[in-house]
Parts: structure tokens; C-alpha cells; sequence
């Protein structure tokens, strides 16, 4: 189940980003060159997109991640490494970036609360900006990565992760360890997502004809 999963994952992935770099080449044949913060990103994930992309349209990239995330960050042409709270990313001003992205982040920062306020930042400090999460009603949940488990209770899902190694999942040293991974794990509805992007365009990512995850894009003068 698991290679499974993570073939559909990199397809969807894959398809996914087309709008991204559609977004960029029209950034970049306005500008001359792209600014982007990718709020909880790694350099992994633009693989992608490709280094060659990412240079031919002069692309700058901070990555943003919690205190201790990166190791060994160096700084180059194209990433910068920033750490901070994917909720409070006051050290940059409004419209800092012609696109603010996240992937699979907003789901993991906390409460309906700390997800606003996720959402909040996202929007502030992107001109345009592309936001990614799993969908609720998907019945593979990515990180657990087998069906229907996300839709038990927390208390059998912290039971589960007390016992058992599950997909992305490491077993918890102890209780407290478990809980903390179960309850920042929220992935949002329909409703929800609509809600924290009310600016946006929602796309939805279909598998098997099922919604598998949504996409915001707020495109502000590009026609994306």
C-alpha cells in the first residue's frame, strides 16, 4: 500500500505543479525574476521543478521551517533558509514575495486557530500565492499511508501510534510524543479550506475519480 501511495503521490505531484510554473514564466516575463517563500518547504521538494527552471527565470526561494528542521543550511543561488513559525512570519512585510507556497504544511501547524492564522500569514505575505493540502475524504491518508485511519477517533489513532510504526509515522517514545502527533494532524474538508482561502481558486485533485487534495491559487495579475 505504502509504494503504492507514494507513486500515486508523485504523479499527483507531478500534474500539480503545471499551474506553478505557468505562474512563474509569467512572473518572470513581467519582473525579469521570481520571488517565492515556501512556508514549511525543503529543497527537495523543488526537484520538481528543476534547477534548470528555477535559474533560467532567475527564481529566489526562502524556505521557511521550525527552529532545528534544516541541517547544515547553506544558503546559494537559488535557496534561502529561514527558521520560524509557518503561523507567525511577521519578520517579512506584506506582499514580500509574488508567490507564497506550501505543501502539505497547513494541515500539521495545529488547531482550526493556528490554521487561520497559518492561512493568514500565506495570504499576507505573497502577492500571488499556491497552497496544497491532503483532502479529508480521501480515503489514503498520506502520512499514515493506509486507508481510513484518519477518520478514527484520536484516541484510537494515539493507541495506534503508542504500538505501531504506520506509514510516515515512527512509533512514540511515549504518550505525550503520540499525542502531539495525532492532534497536529488535520487535514482539512471542503468547508474548511474554502475558508482559510476565501481569495482563492480551489482546485481539487481527483484519483480514481475521488478528491485526493485541494489547491489555492490567488493569481492577482496573471490569469492563472
Amino acid at each position: 500500500m505504502k509504494n503504492i501511495a507514494q507513486i500515486i503521490g508523485s504523479k499527483c505531484r507531478a500534474k500539480r505543479i503545471a499551474p506553478l510554473r505557468e505562474m512563474i514564466k509569467k512572473i518572470y516575463k513581467k519582473y525579469g525574476k521570481v520571488s517565492i517563500i515556501d512556508v514549511g518547504g525543503t529543497k527537495v521538494y523543488w526537484n520538481f521543478i528543476g534547477e534548470q527552471f528555477l535559474n533560467e527565470k532567475n527564481v529566489k526561494i526562502t524556505l521557511v521551517n521550525l527552529p532545528g528542521t534544516f541541517i547544515n543550511p547553506k544558503d546559494d543561488k537559488i535557496f534561502i533558509y529561514i527558521e520560524a513559525d509557518a503561523c507567525d512570519l511577521s519578520q517579512f512585510n506584506d506582499n514580500s514575495f509574488n508567490i507564497a507556497h506550501s505543501n502539505s504544511v497547513i494541515e500539521h501547524v495545529g488547531s482550526w486557530e493556528q490554521m487561520q492564522q497559518c492561512a493568514k500569514e500565506i495570504r499576507r505575505v505573497g502577492e500571488n500565492y499556491f497552497v496544497q493540502a491532503p483532502y479529508f475524504w480521501f480515503p489514503i491518508e498520506p502520512h499514515y499511508m493506509v486507508p481510513f485511519i484518519h477518520w478514527f477517533s484520536e484516541q484510537i489513532r494515539i493507541s495506534l501510534v503508542m504500538k505501531f510504526s504506520i506509514g510516515h509515522i515512527e512509533k512514540a517514545k511515549n504518550l505525550n510524543e503520540a499525542v502531539n502527533e495525532v492532534i497536529h494532524m488535520n487535514l482539512p474538508n471542503q468547508t474548511m479550506f474554502n475558508q482559510l482561502f476565501q481569495d482563492a481558486k480551489i482546485r481539487k485533485e481527483k484519483v480514481f475519480g475521488l478528491t485526493k487534495s485541494l489547491v489555492a491559487i490567488k493569481n492577482v495579475a496573471y490569469n492563472v
